[in-house]
């Protein structure tokens, strides 16, 4: 440990060497701090990538690492020299004037001065925390007031990048960190995202960061129930935003500006936005708009697998992660738009917002029938032939000026074959989350390939209740079911 100290200082005092921050990384990694190892290599770079996929003499490292060893050891030796001079100067004046102490001062003050002089000479000097100012240690199981949730891809969230990231973008004094696993471009927003580790802030700038990855860590973190729990809530609060966030920005995008109230987007059909509403997005509603109105922006800053932030999310993601918009009001996670994109090869159809899929569902098509290209949500209709059992099912969403939809189906069994006569086909419950989560002007991408074949469903469905006046009795719809 002694050695991580005298590297933790010499980079301190020599950022821009690559060299020493692999080195440092190393001591971390062979103390078992992946996390703060994780963290040197990024700084080291180039060097960490060349020496590790190189057969380097183990004996060429060592020596490097005694010379810088020797030079911060010189440097600590002559510092503990000076401040032990300043000593014998100071107890030389408190022997030889003794007016110089000031009235009031009882006769142990003096000794009182030597004694704090003595031990701050003494005293070995601990290095500064790393440039994130992150050290892991054990952090209290309860979090504390004004606990942020965020998320990150899985292989983001224990990097000390992350955690520079977070600071950097102005996280709150506690931050839990959910993981999300990556399949391939995407991130994956599973239900009950698990608990990857925590970062409070302490004073002075530095930061407490605690993994609760018992493997990735090597430790045995506490117990994490009653963040998990929170964790749940937060990601059902952030779809409802998602949602809410989406909608007024379509709104805008269509009417010049944005949305007066909650009721402009949640009239009659056809002025329909939102399938329906729940008590956070008029709670919310107000807070969402400000920030909207005060020109947030609408495009995740960074790709929350943290491939522009050094593998940090953070997941700014299809979101952001725990930023902050004008006057302190605080973003929604998904700060892009929801789009919907329809692989036609593997029969998917997923909900997404940036690099992050939301939802991904199984669906029929119609093979070369089903057109491929980019379209827009404009008619959104309950009970599209009258009835809820009808061809056409419980929902239907028309494609722009087209004679596609995506709609239930009275022929459930047609689900992920190519049987349709080029809709898009979703079994009832599917739908009817898929029409409450998703606002009119949604874009629609359809293509061949793109998305992973594993569902993302959650077992607690998005709030899916339409009023009774979003049908539309005034047309009859002849898509091409």
């Amino acid at each position: 440990m002694k050695n991580s100290q005298h590297l933790k200082a010499y980079v301190q005092m020599h950022p821009d060497n690559k060299m020493a921050w692999y080195l440092l990384g190393k001591e971390y990694y062979k103390n078992g701090q992946q996390g703060k190892a994780n963290y040197c290599f990024n700084q080291a770079g180039e060097v960490y990538e060349a020496f590790e996929r190189s057969k380097v003499p183990a004996d060429m490292l060592r020596e490097y690492e005694d010379g810088l060893l020797k030079v911060e050891h010189e440097r600590h030796q002559a510092g503990l020299r000076k401040r032990r001079l300043l000593v014998a100067l100071a107890l030389t004046l408190l022997v030889f004037l003794p007016s110089a102490v000031p009235a009031g001062t009882d006769a142990g003050s003096g000794a009182a001065l030597a004694s704090l002089l003595s031990e701050a000479a003494d005293a070995s000097v601990e290095p500064a925390a790393d440039k994130t100012g992150a050290e892991q240690v054990n952090a209290p199981e309860e979090p504390e007031p004004g606990l942020a949730f965020t998320a990150m891809g899985s292989d983001a969230a224990a990097s000390g990048a992350a955690i520079a990231q977070l600071l950097r973008d102005g996280a709150r004094s506690a931050t839990a960190i959910l993981a999300m696993e990556r399949s391939g471009k995407w991130l994956l927003w599973k239900e009950k995202l698990p608990l990857a580790a925590t970062v409070v802030q302490s004073g002075k700038g530095r930061a407490v960061y605690q993994s609760y990855d018992k493997a990735g860590c090597r430790c045995e973190p506490p117990e994490a129930g009653a963040l998990q729990q929170q964790a749940g809530q937060w990601q059902r609060q952030q779809e409802q935003l998602a949602v809410l966030w989406s909608a007024m920005l379509a709104y805008r995008s269509s009417e010049g500006s944005l949305p007066p109230s909650l009721a402009a987007l949640t009239g009659a059909f056809p002025g329909n936005w939102l399938g329906g509403t729940t008590p956070l997005m008029k709670e919310k509603f107000a807070s969402v708009r400000n920030v909207a109105a005060a020109g947030a922006a609408q495009q995740p800053a960074a790709d929350p697998g943290g491939k522009e932030t050094a593998s940090g999310s953070g997941e700014a993601a299809g979101g952001n992660a725990a930023a902050a918009g004008s006057g302190g009001q605080e973003l929604p996670f998904f700060t892009g738009p929801l789009t919907i994109i329809v692989d036609k090869q593997n029969h998917r159809l997923a909900v997404t917002s940036g690099s992050v899929i939301i939802r991904n569902y199984k669906v029929g098509l119609g093979g070369a029938r089903t057109p491929e290209g980019t379209f827009t949500i404009t008619d959104k209709v309950v009970n599209p032939n009258g009835r809820d059992n009808g061809e056409f099912g419980s929902r239907g969403m028309q494609l722009s000026d087209s004679n596609y939809a995506i709609h239930g189906t009275d022929e459930p069994e047609s689900i992920g074959k190519d049987e349709s006569l080029g809709c898009i086909r979703m079994s009832r419950e599917d739908v009817e989350e898929l029409f409450a989560m998703v606002p009119m002007g949604t874009k629609v991408q359809i293509s061949k390939g793109g998305l992973p074949e594993e569902l993302l469903v959650p077992a607690d469905r998005y709030p899916s209740e339409a009023p009774g006046n979003q049908t539309n009795p005034n047309k009859v719809y002849h898509w091409l079911n």
